[in-house]
Parts: C-alpha cells; sequence; structure tokens
C-alpha cells in the first residue's frame, strides 16, 4: 500500500512539473499610473511549448481585468475585448503597446513606478485544463518604455 501511495504522489508531482514548464512568461510590465486614474495596462512574453490558450485575467489591484486587442480598422485605432488569446506551441505571443494587453480596469489605487503587481491568467492548457498562472509585473514610469529584456521568469502552476 505504501509503495501504491508513493507511485501515485511521484505521478502527480511528475505531471505537475511537466504542467509547470509549459507557459514561460518574460518581460512583465505595466505602465504606472497618475493619481485617481483608472485604468492602465500589463504587458509580456507569453511562450507555450504546447499549446494553450489565454482565457482572461485577474488582479487584487483592479475591479476587473481582460484580455484587449488593439487593431487598426479604416484608419481609426480600435481596442476590443478578446475572450481568448491563442499561444501556439512554441512560439512567442508579446503582449505589447498598439497590440494585445491585459486591461485594468477600476484601479484601486495609484500604481507607482517600483511597485509589483501580481497578475493571475487563466490560462486553458493543450489537454483543456484551466490553470492559473501567478505573474508578478513590474510597474514602470509613465514616459519610460520598458527594458528591451527582462530576466523574470515565471512558470504555470
Amino acid at each position: 500500500m505504501k509503495n501504491f501511495k508513493l507511485i501515485l504522489l511521484t505521478a502527480l508531482f511528475a505531471s505537475m512539473a511537466a504542467n509547470a514548464a509549459d507557459i514561460e512568461i518574460k518581460s512583465a510590465w505595466v505602465r504606472g499610473t497618475v493619481p485617481a486614474q483608472t485604468m492602465s495596462a500589463a504587458y509580456m512574453e507569453l511562450t507555450s511549448k504546447g499549446g494553450a490558450t489565454l482565457l482572461g485575467a485577474s488582479t487584487p489591484l483592479a475591479e476587473d481585468a481582460e484580455v484587449h486587442e488593439m487593431r487598426l480598422e479604416g484608419g481609426v485605432m480600435k481596442m476590443r475585448a478578446a475572450p481568448r488569446l491563442a499561444l501556439p506551441a512554441g512560439a512567442t505571443v508579446s503582449l505589447k503597446p498598439g497590440g494585445y494587453h491585459i486591461m485594468l480596469m477600476g484601479l484601486k489605487r495609484q500604481l507607482k513606478p517600483g511597485d509589483t503587481v501580481p497578475i493571475t491568467l487563466r490560462i486553458e492548457n493543450a489537454h483543456k485544463k484551466t490553470e492559473a498562472v501567478a505573474v508578478n509585473a513590474e510597474v514602470h514610469d509613465l514616459a519610460e518604455p520598458p527594458a528591451a529584456e527582462s530576466h523574470d521568469h515565471m512558470h504555470m502552476h
């Protein structure tokens, strides 16, 4: 019986480790805000080893967080909610200004440079299981573009 439990636990942890390595997140940052500003956006690079889908996001620092897409339509830049964002296997999907991003709405406080914003991403993995991925995004100054590369790596839990 002890051997069975040990084998079961080993299989469970091996499965968790395999899932933990499925999504890599780099360069996560949030644009800083001014006092009384109620919206901001989060940006990052997502790489899925086995293919996945970003279904949504949340943070305790905002009433709502949604994946949005900026798109040029008829010469006008428009923003719309994107209920699902495909993360193809082996490809890096960039959430960046002027493209896909996570819109943080109903901010509960000002976001100042150097602060960290905890964000939970809802990811559907290749096996159609929804998992939570924790990300800590650093707040950057409004006028300061982010560094080209960050060494902050987060993985699926």
